[in-house]
């Protein structure tokens, strides 16, 4: 009796806090939806400058005062060189009626993608490939940086039909795998021609998965009846109210296996040097397990892939953004809790109650 006491009052709390949290989005959303819709705007930073800084910097603190006199002299003297040497081209280039030389280094593009579970920041994605698109040539790269455990299958898809669209301009692609690309974080990744990763970042759970409470018999003791009208016999085959069929589960599980052999047939179809029935179980696999068994191609960093490329390549970061007002900053916040505390009660219900 004990144990199902501290189960409901752990079940009531979570619910009023569920409700009061959804209370906030809905006065959110309603407020946000009157506001018009704002554009956004491109990002773009060059990390080629920042990490050529930063090297710069710490060598100087090395230096002697003498050393750092003449490197600084060194380099104050180059830049006016080639301040005048491009004054000069720009010259012999208006003469001759000719157009100014173009940087010669390749580009390397870098997005960077966290998914949530409804994979809401794909519009981002959407903005910053079409933006890339319209610049790139096929000597530049692409580097995605991601991070995701997964979501909703439609919106993952639509996250890796967008770097798909860099594989059928023949752009490079490459994505880095710091911290986590599992399910639809892996349908995303698999697009790659390379995927690189830490060696204790997680990947693969190459599975399908649905769970929803169901309150029947809960309504049911307290004479609440619910009413569920559809046209169609498998318009709705589990609900949360209603009573749950043997045929309506059924019908379900039928889907998502469905889902499931669709999902390993698009990560086969990418990444043909995988056995696909010995890692589509739904398993995940550190950086370490998944080079042997082809889910990547190579154990390594972003951060050591950035230093690496940027001594051929220029490094230029590529964002959408759009600034946020204040209804939309509380909905952002509203909906961040409420993962939070899906994510915090999972955990919880992972653990034995005592």
């Amino acid at each position: 009796m004990e144990f199902l006491y501290e189960y409901g009052l752990f079940f009531a709390k979570a619910l009023t806090f569920v409700a009061a949290i959804l209370a906030i989005i809905v006065t959110a959303v309603t407020l946000a939806a009157k506001q018009k819709a704002q554009a956004g705007e491109l990002v773009i930073t060059d990390l080629s400058e920042q990490l050529d800084d930063n090297k710069k910097q710490f060598e100087e603190q090395l230096l002697s005062d003498s050393a750092l006199k003449e490197r600084q002299k060194a380099d104050k003297k180059a830049a006016k060189e080639k301040a005048k040497a491009d004054k000069q081209a720009a010259k012999v280039a208006k003469q001759n009626h000719q157009d100014l030389p173009e940087e010669t280094k390749p580009h390397l593009y870098v997005i960077d993608f966290k998914g949530s579970i409804d994979a809401k920041e794909v519009g981002a994605l959407r903005q910053e490939v079409t933006a890339i698109l319209g610049v790139a040539k096929t000597t530049d790269e692409v580097l995605v940086r991601l991070e995701s455990g997964g979501g909703m299958v439609h919106g993952y898809g639509l996250a890796a039909s967008q770097l798909q669209r860099l594989r059928d301009k023949r752009i490079p692609l490459t994505v880095a795998v710091d911290k986590v690309a599992a399910s639809g974080g892996y349908m995303m990744a698999c697009v790659a021609p390379k995927i690189i990763a830490a060696p204790f970042a997680i990947l693969g759970s190459i599975g399908v998965l649905a769970q929803i409470p169901n309150f029947n018999r809960l309504l049911k003791k307290h004479d609440v009846d619910f009413e569920q009208m559809t046209a169609g016999e498998f318009k709705r085959t589990v609900t949360m109210f209603g009573e749950n069929t043997e045929k309506g589960k059924e019908k379900f599980q039928q889907e998502l296996e469905e889902t499931h052999v669709l999902f390993k047939q698009f990560v086969a179809g990418n990444r043909p040097k995988l056995e696909i029935d010995q890692v589509a179980t739904g398993e995940h696999w550190y950086g370490q397990q998944a080079i042997d068994l082809n889910l990547i191609d190579q154990i390594q960093t972003s951060d050591d892939y950035l230093l690496e490329q940027n001594k051929d390549k220029k490094v230029v970061s590529v964002k959408y953004t759009v600034k946020k007002k204040l209804a939309d900053k509380i909905a952002h916040g509203a909906s961040m809790a409420i993962e939070r505390s899906v994510m915090k009660l999972w955990q919880q219900g992972q653990i034995p109650f005592k």
